[in-house]
C-alpha cells in the first residue's frame, strides 16, 4: 500500500510549512490527484487518519480532488478525456498510438486550513 508512505510525505511537507510560519494547528488539507496515478482514494484517506494522529494534523481533514485522464492525439488533435483509472493509449477517433498525456498524474497540495491555536 503505497498511499501510506504518500500520506507520510504529505504530512511531512504540510506540518514543515505549517511550523516554518508559525502555526500551530492544521485544520484542513486539500490535494488534487489524477486519476491515473493509481492511489487508492479510500486507502489514502484511511492512511491519512491513521498517521495524522498526534502531528500537528490530529484534528485535521484531507480534502480530495480528482482530476480526469486529459491527453490528445498528436496525429488528428482529437481531445479525449476520462474519468477510469488508466491512462488512454490510443485515440477513438482515428486509431493512432502517438498520445500525448495533458492531465491525470498530478499529485499536489493545493491548499491548507490552519490555525494559531493548538
Amino acid at each position: 500500500m503505497h498511499e501510506a508512505s504518500i500520506v507520510s510525505q504529505l504530512l511531512h511537507i504540510a506540518i514543515a510549512e505549517c511550523e516554518k510560519n508559525g502555526y500551530k494547528k492544521i485544520d484542513s488539507i486539500k490535494v488534487t490527484i489524477g486519476r491515473a496515478t493509481g492511489i487508492m482514494i479510500d486507502a489514502l484517506l484511511f492512511a491519512f487518519n491513521v498517521l495524522k494522529e498526534g502531528t500537528l494534523a490530529s484534528d485535521s481533514s484531507l480534502i480530495v480532488e480528482e482530476i480526469p485522464v486529459r491527453a490528445m492525439c498528436n496525429d488528428c488533435g482529437e481531445k479525449i478525456e476520462s474519468n477510469e483509472n488508466y491512462i488512454i493509449f490510443e485515440c477513438p477517433k482515428c486509431g493512432s498510438f502517438s498520445i500525448n498525456l495533458i492531465s491525470g498524474k498530478e499529485l499536489n497540495i493545493t491548499e491548507m486550513e490552519v490555525s494559531d491555536e493548538a
